[in-house]
């Protein structure tokens, strides 16, 4: 065989017009200490390879992160298990796996009061998948509504939902804020519809499913939606008492210490 002649000089060109920037930025580093060391070429080519995938894999993680629309600083880390008891976090660190439930298609529906955490839980789940390679979006449930009442009103709404299947996991936060409109309800049954079996939600609710019928009004609508998000579902219920709640209680009794603290002693 022939000799190949390489112009060497033109290598960043050509590694630009492949699209390969950190192979680019690297290689004259590697190269050096691969000729002091005496590398194979193949031990050469393949370290460049896996910087080049490393650092396209972190770019894709932050693309999808900022993407995602996430709570800013919920983690799994900074979720406080203590509070909710029947929250397992050996159960919630499985699910940010991704594991296998969102290749099922299953969803994950979260229920209890306001300020117990369901939203920062969401969150952090959410984070936790796209770390893992998952595309997620995070939408208050009233927004998204609003959105595809104006895709079916331009006529649009099939190709919205459609938009929506890039994501594996689509949360819908707050679902019983949505108000008691046909109109808001029916597009969100058509997406809870669209995705039955086919892409996972994770929902957090204030209210049970016994009282949905404050967000649909039609209840036969009402009955079919719940059974195709519990159909495949894993259900957490977070009955405790309100973050916010408990922190306004100890914030209150911390500045009441403190005041009588300063207080002077009786005489």
């Amino acid at each position: 065989m022939s000799p190949i002649e390489v112009d060497t000089t033109r290598l960043p060109l050509l590694l630009h017009d492949l699209r390969l920037p950190t192979i680019a930025r690297l290689w004259p580093e590697f190269a050096e200490r691969a000729d002091k060391e005496g590398w194979p070429a193949a031990r050469f080519l393949a370290a460049l390879a896996e910087l080049e995938i490393a650092e396209r894999g972190r770019r894709r993680t932050e693309r999808n992160l900022a993407e995602a629309r996430l709570l800013p600083a919920k983690t799994v880390d900074n979720f406080d298990f203590s509070v909710v008891p029947m929250l397992s976090k050996a159960r919630v660190m499985a699910l940010a796996t991704g594991d296998t439930w969102l290749d099922k298609a299953t969803n994950l529906l979260l229920f209890g009061p306001p300020g117990t955490g369901k939203s920062h839980c969401a969150s952090a789940i959410g984070r936790a998948l796209i770390e893992n390679g998952f595309r997620v979006l995070f939408t208050r449930t009233t927004e998204i509504v609003q959105k595809l009442q104006a895709a079916r009103q331009a006529l649009q709404l099939e190709a919205a939902i459609a938009k929506l299947d890039k994501y594996q996991l689509l949360i819908l936060d707050d679902l019983s804020y949505v108000h008691k409109d046909h109109a808001e309800t029916s597009v969100l049954f058509e997406l809870i519809g669209a995705r039955y079996e086919r892409r996972s939600m994770l929902i957090t609710a204030n209210q049970p499913f016994a009282d949905w019928n404050k967000v649909f009004p039609d209840h036969a609508m009402m009955i079919a939606a719940i059974d195709r998000l519990v159909h495949h579902s894993i259900i957490f219920e977070m009955n405790v008492e309100s973050y916010r709640r408990r922190g306004a209680l100890d914030r209150k009794e911390r500045a009441s210490a403190a005041r009588k603290m300063r207080e002077p002693a009786p005489s």
